[in-house]
This record gives C-alpha cells, structure tokens and sequence, in this order.
C-alpha cells in the first residue's frame, strides 16, 4: 500500500496528478487576481471575506483527485466467463430473468445519471432488501454507464423482491445484469501476492481468512517515507530501518489474527519503490532509497525458513525470481492472488505481478485460478466511493483492453470488523492525518455529508472495510 508516490516518468498516475496540480495552481492564480479587482473597485474587506468561503467550498466539493469527466461510461469486457442476461426495472423493483444459485457474481450495468444536487452531494445507489440493503456510490455529477455489485443480493433478486434507488441520482436505461459462475475459492490452497504488507489484508483479507491454506508472501519491506518515525529524533536512514522492521514484523504477524500459521507468511525484504530498477536491470544490486542499505536481510530475520537471496542479501531481479520459485515449488498454490496489472497503477505493484508472472514460467506446476486486485487506481483516489461497509461497486475504467471476469467475495459485518482489527494493526496505518486533510474531512462531513469511518482515520479504512472484496479472475 504505502508509499502513495509513483516513479517519476514511469507513473500515468503521477502524470495526472501533476497536471491536476498545475491546473489548480493556475485556477487559484485567475481567482486571486479576480479577488484583488472586486476589493481594487468595490468594498476593500469583500476579498478578505470571500476568500475563506471559496477555500472552504473548494475543499468540501472540488478537492477530489478525479481525473477523467464523470459523464464518461465505463467499459468492461467480461470474457466467456461471464454470461449477461436481460433485466428491467420498472418503478424501482428489479427483475430478471435468471435461475440462481446464491453465490454467483452479479453485475448490474446501467445508466446513472446525476441530479443537480449530485453535483454537490455523492450519489449514490440504493439497493433495497428486507435484511439486506446495500448502497454504492459514484461519482458527483456522473452521467453514463456504471456497474452495480450485486453480488451476495441473488435471493431477493430471484424472488422479485429487490429495489432500486437513487439518491441525488436517476437510473435510466435499459439494465442489464452480468452473471458469473461461482469458483470455490476457500477450500483450495491461497497465495496472496502483496508488494507491502498491508496490501494482502486490504485487498483480501476476508478470503485468506476463509481458506483452508493460506499463505501470504510480502515483497518489500515497505522502508521508505518513515517521517513519522523522524519525529522521535532519529536520523532519515535510522528511522527508514525501523519503519521496515516494524512492516516486516506486521507482514508476519498481522496475519496470525487471522488464524494464518506463522509459518505460511514470508517476507522478502526487497526495498521500496526499487523493484521497477530490479527489473530494468535485474544483474544489478537497487539499494534502498533511504535506509542506507544493500542487503535485504535485516528485513527477512522473521521468515520461517531460509530463501535463495539469503545467502547474498542482494535486492537484485534474479534474486526476487529465485525466491518466488522456491515459494511457488513449495506451496503450489491453487489459486494465486496479486495486483491487477492494468488497474494498479502502482509501481511497485506493477513489478510484482510481472515477476510472479516470469516465476511461474517452466515450472511444472501451474495455479488453477488467478485474482487480481486493485489498492489503487490511476483515475480516483477515492474509489471505492462511499462509506465503510458498503458494496463495492466496479471501477472506473474507460477502454476494455483485455477480458477479465468479476469475481465477487461476500462478507459479514464481523468479517469486516475482523479486517478493521487486521489494517489497525498495521503500523504504517496509524499515524494520524496531516492537518490539512483533517480541516479538509471536517469540511466534507459538514458541507457535502461525508461520514468518517468508524474504525480508523487512515483513508484505508473507508476504502478497504466494506460488504464486498472485488478480484478480477482468469482460470489458467
């Protein structure tokens, strides 16, 4: 998960960010020379008064990170896995005409569009059943095709009894519904594939904690931007040692509320934001950007048993090859979960996936099932939209490039409250917000209605702490 920075010239993410910053800058230059002319040629204190209500305004309404145009649709290819079935909707209730099993995938694609109130307030959908009710949200001011989860629904779908709402939105359009086959995904063997500790228990916690045989497999140690800990006094290189110490430890023992076995959780120890320079060079040593080391070791004291780069602690590419090959020989995982390689822009996430991927060739054994999740997007920092414990409605995405199947897990409030216990453990979650984004969340929660998270302050907790967690599967 951490850090949230991308590799200069390398992030699409960091591209749109930029030019999200420089539009503002320029935006806040035409609204204060426009301030200086209304005191220059009315009343002098008018600027003085106006200036702190358009602050307020910009942060409550506009301060999202939001980098394509809400009337855009989203496009999905959802492959041979998925089958689509006509749906209607008529004066709320939804039907269609299917046979269910219960814990099928389902997608509802439809038309939301915004009131003009949705310009100022999330809208969001209500999907209404006795026991049961769920909501999503999207975008302010959307307009255009969005994909409803209405996965863990199938009972009042079938028996006619689901409702539809729209608050601060419409639904429009003929719906269509998206059924895909359940896969038995907690009686098989689990790897997790997390590029920092914490990305395994914010993207699928509720599945490893429901497997048979779980095993979670960290990359890095997570080292870099340990500026809480600098703070305490220690020096940039001392206090990225001991932030790495501290995520290596969690990476091993975070795991264990769970109930995953000590011995089934490894850390690799290679160095954050460096796996992009391994594998553009993968002979050569990456060092770490500020811990002051070359040797990986110091952040792989916990693992249970020894792994091929211990023996020279080089964070080099072949090194992470041999080390997931001996994992994946070992374990032969049945079903293999790691980042999404279009949808995470991450660098580090990126390269984790990619060297999974080159691991895997020439083995003679093979996972069945592939689960790919996304921690972050290019497009939207806030997505998932809305509150904690609410459905997972699919990403923005606006270009099917490959065909992917949704794959959808379930689960129940004390599963959720479970998975807020998991990420308050981890230490990179802890320290408290800048003040800005404090001012910034008290603003939206008073002017636009958005309500914190119960569980934590970290913006993980709204996000990750929800009714679904979201994969994108392929069998192999």
């Amino acid at each position: 998960m951490q850090p949230r920075v991308g590799v200069p010239g390398v992030s699409r993410k960091q591209q749109l960010l930029k030019r999200h910053r420089r539009n503002k800058r320029l935006g806040l230059l035409v609204g204060v020379v426009a301030l200086v002319a209304l005191g220059l040629f009315t009343w002098w204190w008018l600027p003085l008064l106006l200036l702190p209500l358009l602050w307020a305004g910009h942060e409550a309404w506009f301060a999202d990170h939001l980098f394509y145009a809400p009337s855009e649709d989203y496009a999905y290819d959802f492959g041979d896995q998925a089958r689509p079935v006509a749906a209607s909707l008529d004066a709320g209730l939804l039907k269609a005409d299917c046979v269910l099993q219960g814990n099928e995938t389902l997608i509802l694609e439809l038309r939301v569009k915004s009131t003009w109130l949705g310009r100022f307030f999330d809208p969001r959908v209500e999907l209404l059943a006795t026991g049961q009710d769920d909501r999503q949200t999207f975008e302010r001011g959307v307009d255009g095709m969005r994909f409803l989860n209405l996965s863990g629904l199938a009972a009042p779908l079938q028996a006619g009894s689901l409702r539809l709402r729209g608050r601060h939105c419409r639904l429009q359009g003929q719906p269509r519904l998206w059924i895909t086959p359940p896969v038995e995904l907690q009686r098989r063997r689990v790897m997790v594939i997390a590029p920092h500790a914490d990305d395994a228990e914010l993207a699928a916690y509720g599945l490893y904690s429901q497997a048979d045989e779980t095993w979670v497999v960290t990359l890095t140690a997570g080292e870099i931007e340990a500026e809480h800990y600098q703070q305490m006094g220690l020096a940039k290189a001392e206090a990225a040692r001991l932030k790495g110490r501290l995520r290596a430890w969690d990476s091993i023992a975070v795991p264990r509320w769970a109930g995953v076995p000590e011995s089934h959780c490894v850390q690799l120890g290679y160095f954050c934001l460096q796996l992009p320079a391994m594998q553009a060079a993968p002979d050569q040593p990456a060092a770490s950007r500020e811990a002051g080391l070359a040797d990986i070791r110091m952040f792989r004291q916990f693992n249970p048993f020894p792994l091929p780069a211990d023996g020279d602690g080089a964070p080099t590419w072949h090194n992470l090859l041999a080390d997931l090959r001996t994992l994946l020989e070992m374990v032969r995982p049945q079903v293999l979960v790691m980042p999404h390689p279009q949808l995470d822009p991450h660098p580090d996430h990126v390269c984790a996936q990619a060297a999974v991927l080159e691991a895997l060739q020439g083995l003679a054994w093979q996972p069945q099932t592939l689960l790919c999740y996304a921690n972050h997007l290019h497009d939207n920092d806030r997505w998932p939209m809305g509150d904690s414990g609410d459905g997972v409605a699919l990403p923005p995405q606006m270009s099917a490039d490959q065909a992917w199947a949704p794959c959808s897990l379930v689960l129940d409030l004390a599963t959720q409250r479970d998975k807020a216990m998991a990420l308050g453990m981890m230490h990179d979650l802890q320290p408290p917000a800048p003040f800005k984004r404090r001012v910034r969340r008290w603003l939206q929660r008073w002017l636009a209605g958005r309500r914190p998270s119960p569980y934590g302050e970290n913006e993980f907790f709204r996000k990750a702490v929800r009714r679904h967690e979201l994969f994108w599967r392929r069998e192999l």
